[in-house]
């Protein structure tokens, strides 16, 4: 990692006391907090990439047209969990390696992914409609990506290929949550509910493994999931043709045209702290374009990469407007020329193209050019509106909490500066749950990044808004465990104001979020979805608790 600001700090591992070297990058935003940078690579472990290792910028873009995922069609109905009586929709989505092309001039790539693709078919839905999906595993018993079982729940006597499915952002029970423990090998399955009761949003659906994830992910296993609402079908937004998912991700590419996955120079420990790859994929393919008419678009984005933040911008300069976020719409449309947008977190985008008739303009982030849209030189008949006002979102007062919780995220360096384990509230996977919200109350989570990356943090189950963010005195909390705030409180941006299950917690920085902790009672998890971080120890379990 780039070593803007070093640190001198006592950190405790194991309760053995050790002096070690932390950095913390410069980040730059428009409301002043500490922010650039997430999207070039963050590395500062001495990599070891494939020696025979394709530069991606030496590919021709915009050779291939942008595909996009099929509408996932039911197989039947079965009875609800919930009520026997009632037949729900049901889904079979099978877990298959296949080949497929990414780019006109690579050889067919091997991959895994539901229904022979990746991403997978796209899960359409209404709120209230409740359905169940039957995950199926029909993946080869061999993995084809570097295995660190040093890591846990990744231990040599576990078989090589197991899944197990998260729906990210459904509020569901936490038997069809996709618990990282609860994984199933191949020639098995799992039938999870999901009872739908949440407003429209984009959802995905992930590999979520206990110390595979990243491999699992990386491999291609994921896709999108469209909640629609009568709500959102009342503003007229752009639909049909005229609204595309954008799943967004990077990898990197061997000789062969096969995905090359980063290690470390020790074979017995390959893990790495963050995987970039220079390759940009959109719903599969590498530098497509998209041929679209002179109209507006709605374009339901989702940065679906193991640890890159893209910082989207258009080639023209030209504005566009954000109206939904993670958990849904927004209160009023947010007017952007970029949009930085971490691992895990959804935008819901409105771009205008009238203006720019017989152009061709680029979605890019920084210098990197991700896709390109070639606009027709016709004039196109369009009905649809951008509202100046969307989905009323009441704030959750500070008044109702409670809880207010203070937890840490630490990064262990060995005293070379490499990185050893990231840790969430000093605690490892496998320690006694310390979280145990009670059901229906509402609570504050402090997140404290002592670390130099910018952590995007999920929380499963839940939905919440982020208060503020606020810089501290790093030293005074690692000593004596105390908050000492040394700037003013920067609340979050118009496009962070709505509801969220993803926040970035960046460094140097306390992150404050509110959430009501309704659903269900059990045992969910939170952890940082960068993914490499989340597979070494960076996710801890917590228990919703129903009241004594």
């Amino acid at each position: 990692m780039h070593a803007f600001l070093q640190l001198q700090l006592i950190v405790y591992l194991h309760g053995e006391a050790n002096r070690v070297s932390i950095t913390r990058r410069t980040f730059l935003e428009q409301c002043g907090i500490l922010v650039t940078a997430f999207y070039m690579p963050q590395r500062h472990h001495e990599s070891h990439p494939s020696p025979k290792q394709i530069n991606a910028s030496n590919i021709t873009p915009f050779l291939d047209p942008l595909p996009i995922p099929e509408i996932a069609k039911p197989s039947g109905t079965r009875p609800s969990p919930a009520n026997s009586a009632v037949q729900v929709p049901y889904y079979r989505m099978v877990m298959h390696e296949f080949e497929s092309k990414v780019h006109r001039d690579l050889k067919p790539t091997r991959q895994w992914g539901f229904g022979n693709s990746s991403p997978g078919p796209t899960l359409e839905t209404r709120s209230g409609q409740e359905f169940i999906v039957e995950w199926v595993n029909q993946l080869p018993n061999r993995h084809f990506l570097p295995i660190d079982h040093n890591i846990h729940g990744a231990e040599k006597e576990k078989p090589e290929v197991r899944a197990v499915v998260h729906l990210h952002g459904a509020k569901t029970t936490p038997e069809s949550d996709g618990y990282p423990e609860n994984w199933f090998v191949p020639g098995k399955s799992a039938l999870c509910h999901y009872p739908n009761n949440q407003d429209a949003a984009m959802l995905w659906y992930h590999d979520h493994t206990l110390g595979i994830n990243r491999l699992n992910v990386y491999a291609g296993l994921m896709g999108a999931c469209i909640v629609r609402d009568k709500f959102e079908d009342a503003l007229n937004l752009p639909k049909g043709k005229h609204e595309i998912p954008l799943i967004l991700y990077d990898r990197s590419f061997d000789s062969d045209g096969q995905f090359s996955y980063e290690v470390s120079p020790d074979p017995e420990a390959p893990w790495v702290p963050e995987m970039f790859g220079d390759g940009f994929l959109v719903n599969g393919k590498l530098f497509p374009y998209l041929e679209v008419e002179a109209c507006k678009y709605r374009f339901r984005i989702l940065n679906a990469a193991n640890g890159r933040f893209f910082n989207l911008s258009l080639s023209n300069g030209q504005k566009f407007y954000q109206v939904g976020s993670d958990q849904g719409l927004l209160a009023a449309p947010v007017p952007l020329t970029s949009l930085v947008i971490a691992p895990g977190e959804r935008a819901d985008l409105i771009v205008d193209f009238s203006a720019g008739r017989g152009q061709k303009i680029v979605l890019q982030t920084e210098s990197f050019h991700i896709m390109q849209f070639r606009v027709s030189a016709n004039a196109a008949h369009d009905t649809s509106v951008l509202p100046d006002k969307l989905r009323p979102v009441p704030r959750i007062a500070e008044s109702l909490a409670v809880q207010n919780r203070v937890l840490s995220l630490v990064e262990w360096d060995d005293p070379h500066g490499n990185p050893m384990i990231v840790l969430l509230n000093g605690a490892h996977w496998n320690m006694p749950v310390t979280e145990k919200p009670v059901l229906n109350s509402v609570e504050i989570w402090n997140l404290v990044n002592m670390t130099d990356d910018s952590h995007p943090i999920h929380l499963h189950l839940v939905r919440f808004q982020i208060l503020e963010r606020r810089s501290f005195d790093m030293l005074a909390f690692q000593n004596d465990k105390k908050i000492v705030f040394t700037g003013p409180s920067v609340p979050p941006e118009p496009n962070e104001a709505g509801w969220k299950d993803t926040v970035p917690a960046h460094p140097g920085m306390v992150t404050r979020i509110i959430a009501k902790f309704e659903g269900y009672p059990g045992r969910y998890v939170w952890h940082c979805h960068i993914l490499e971080h989340e597979d070494n120890e960076m996710m801890r379990p917590f228990d919703v608790i129903t009241a004594p």
